[in-house]
């Protein structure tokens, strides 16, 4: 900036009766482009930063749940199978709506992770209501061949579909395009009276797509209203196959196993692409902190417990969109490195209330008896500190360069490591950030394409204070890892 302002100087200084206003003007022109050139050069010194793809102020829907299916599965003209449902305009922001949960205000929005309620809260109840657009907060995202995975979990009542895509070519040229229902409405709909159906999906927080052309989710069964939690059915890994929408496989998850859904919001898939039956998918739950291990090919599931799976008890209050609180949610986010020449691969994960990084070899998780010890050894290990302040979401491994991407929540950004230099805070990069625009980053993956996806959804404002619906508050951003890498610690 000094460099600049002695420019501006020396400009003004050379100044001559027998310039013309030309020369000046000319001269304003250049300093001005020569400001905006060092500008740029600091922000990209900082990284390439990421595009902003799509941003919502609040999300919509192709199918907003008015057109039920009967009970054969079609949908109805009109919302036949529901006769109390609002038209499908009908959208309702929580300074109407009166009631919605008003015990909520005396016991517990989030209570059991110890937060004082705002004052404001949802009024005029309506369970059934098929669309509330203020609930709609989007939450994960991931990409495949032209389709972009939204989801929005059953957090709130009136969200109409849980597991949503957009057609990158039919309305990627919007800003704010509404959402597909996948693999389709009826799949997605939300019986009034809850009944079970294994051919349904309640909730979902994040999507996972492996080598072999397959989404992968978690349905928790459950919907997380405030101070109404109700377990529709049992939680469940879904397997569908993106070359024909077709559901692969469902695996309803043993009440031995886990009691509820709820913790259950990302899954991680470890599968060779020429051998797609003998996959593994490891599953943080970040409410009982404990690390599930699925194996497709034997249909069956086992738990690991691990002081590393909890939350760091010294790790301070979170400061986010003008909100403080204090989330304790523990081992949040695995993903996999490259494949060893054994064919296993360091798995990193790390809880959310922590700024650590820890590993283990798939080979320990892959035996299904290693989970019933009760002394892991050195199976389970620290990786070290990414810092203070340092505390992520979701993060994702580029397979080529083994940089590893991080979703940071108290930086409102993206940072960065890459795994072939030693994990100490120096080599962690940051990549973007940005205090207004990435509010809370929910969700970041890498596509087979080599891009990297982040969600951000504004979520601590929507849970503690009131989203504004006339400005942007959900956005999805893109990059290529190496631009984005570029010009950082973590670049190759």
């Amino acid at each position: 900036m000094a460099f600049l302002v002695c420019i501006s100087v020396s400009i003004g200084e050379d100044h001559s009766k027998s310039y013309k206003y030309k020369s000046m003007k000319f001269k304003n022109i250049y300093l001005l482009i020569l400001l905006v050139f060092t500008v740029n050069i600091v922000q990209f010194a900082n990284g390439d930063g990421m595009i902003e793809v799509f941003g919502w102020k609040q999300l919509d829907f192709y199918n907003r749940g008015d057109r039920a299916p009967n009970e054969n599965g079609k949908e109805l003209p009109g919302g036949e199978g529901h006769k109390k449902r609002p038209p499908s305009d009908a959208i309702v922001f929580p300074d109407q709506l009166h009631g919605l949960l008003k015990s909520a205000e005396k016991n517990k929005i989030g209570a059991d992770k110890g937060i004082k309620l705002p004052e404001k809260r949802f009024e005029n109840e309506d369970a059934n209501a098929p669309y509330i657009q203020y609930n709609n907060v989007p939450q994960g995202v991931a990409h495949y061949k032209g389709r972009l995975f939204v989801t929005t979990p059953r957090r709130s009542i009136g969200i109409p579909s849980t597991l949503n895509y957009i057609d990158l070519q039919k309305d990627g040229k919007q800003y704010s395009p509404k959402l597909h229902a996948y693999p389709d409405f009826e799949t997605n709909y939300l019986n009034p009276n809850f009944p079970a159906n294994p051919k349904r999906i309640i909730s979902v927080y994040r999507t996972t797509v492996d080598a072999c052309k397959r989404l992968w989710f978690i349905d928790t069964g459950m919907l997380e209203y405030p101070n109404n939690r109700t377990q529709v059915q049992r939680p469940a890994i879904w397997v569908i196959d993106l070359s024909n929408d077709r559901v692969l496989h469902r695996y309803e998850i043993p009440e031995s196993i886990v009691d509820i859904g709820r913790g259950l919001a990302s899954i991680a898939v470890d599968v060779f692409e020429r051998a797609c039956n003998d996959a593994f998918a490891y599953i943080p739950d970040l409410v009982h902190r404990q690390l599930f291990v699925f194996s497709l090919k034997d249909n069956r599931m086992w738990g690991f417990k691990h002081k590393y799976f909890d939350i760091d008890p010294n790790i301070g209050e979170l400061h986010i969109g003008g909100q403080t609180f204090r989330w304790d949610d523990g081992i949040f986010s695995i993903t996999l490195g490259p494949y060893a020449e054994d064919g296993y691969r360091t798995v990193y994960f790390h809880p959310m209330a922590s700024n650590n990084e820890f590993v283990v070899d798939s080979s320990v998780l892959q035996n299904e008896a290693n989970a019933a010890r009760s002394d892991h050894g050195n199976d389970f290990r620290l990786l070290g500190s990414r810092g203070d302040n340092h505390r992520s979401t979701m993060h994702s491994c580029d397979q080529k360069s083994g940089i590893i991407f991080y979703a940071e929540i108290q930086r409102n950004g993206i940072g960065c490591w890459n795994t072939n230099k030693p994990f100490s805070a120096q080599n962690h990069g940051t990549v973007a950030q940005d205090a207004q625009r990435m509010i809370y980053p929910s969700d970041l993956t890498i596509d087979d394409e080599g891009n990297i996806w982040m969600m951000t959804n504004s979520m601590p404002i929507f849970i503690y204070s009131t989203l504004d619906p006339n400005v942007v508050n959900f956005r999805v951003w893109k990059q290529n890892v190496n631009e984005a890498a570029k010009n950082t610690v973590c670049a190759p």
